[in-house]
């Protein structure tokens, strides 16, 4: 189970127009905008990467504006993994954490090598279903099944947050609450 304590969020390429053509998007926008408010409630370190931001836009504002309240700044990367960035890899190995959550897009390309590779490299890795998109949701499906085969676990946003919560009661739950409604 996911825990508080070992846990960090990978946010992966939420960015400009490629962002606005992921398959059920406003779904999708939503698990990710409520996973990276989730992160922040629970005190999860994260790190935000963006896909060669210069021709791919900025991270979409919703995803954004949370990220950079937090003080946080997006790590630009030109390999579909992550894992194949230096500034991406320096900063994991700082935050001395083996349980990786992923989010993002496109599920097939970007967050399917950065999870095959962070399993190479010995991480624990959650793949967020509700909170990762592709263009098609064929490819999407495809991308989840071979990351769940290499040894990633699967599961959404809701089954995320309330693992790390564990207990129904406090203001971190009622918290928990309001930002799931």
């Amino acid at each position: 189970m996911l825990d508080i304590h070992h846990s960090i969020l990978v946010v992966i390429d939420i960015q400009g127009n490629l962002a606005q053509l992921m398959n059920k998007k406003d779904h999708f926008f939503r698990q990710a905008e409520i996973m990276v408010k989730g992160a922040e409630l629970f005190d999860l370190p994260t790190l935000w990467l963006e896909q060669l931001p210069d021709k791919l836009g900025a991270t979409i504002p919703q995803i954004a504006h949370p990220l950079t309240q937090q003080g946080l700044t997006p790590i630009a990367k030109e390999s579909f993994s992550a894992v194949q960035n230096i500034s991406f890899l320096e900063q994991l190995q700082l935050k001395q954490r083996k349980s990786i959550i992923i989010i993002g897009i496109e599920a097939h390309i970007c967050v399917y090598q950065t999870v095959i590779d962070l399993i190479a490299e010995g991480y624990q890795v959650t793949v967020v279903s509700d909170a990762i998109s592709s263009r098609t949701e064929e490819n999407k499906q495809i991308a989840i099944n071979k990351m769940q085969r290499a040894g990633a676990q699967i599961s959404t946003t809701e089954m995320v947050l309330f693992e790390l919560q564990r207990v129904a009661n406090g203001d971190r739950f009622k918290a928990l609450l309001n930002l799931i409604k």
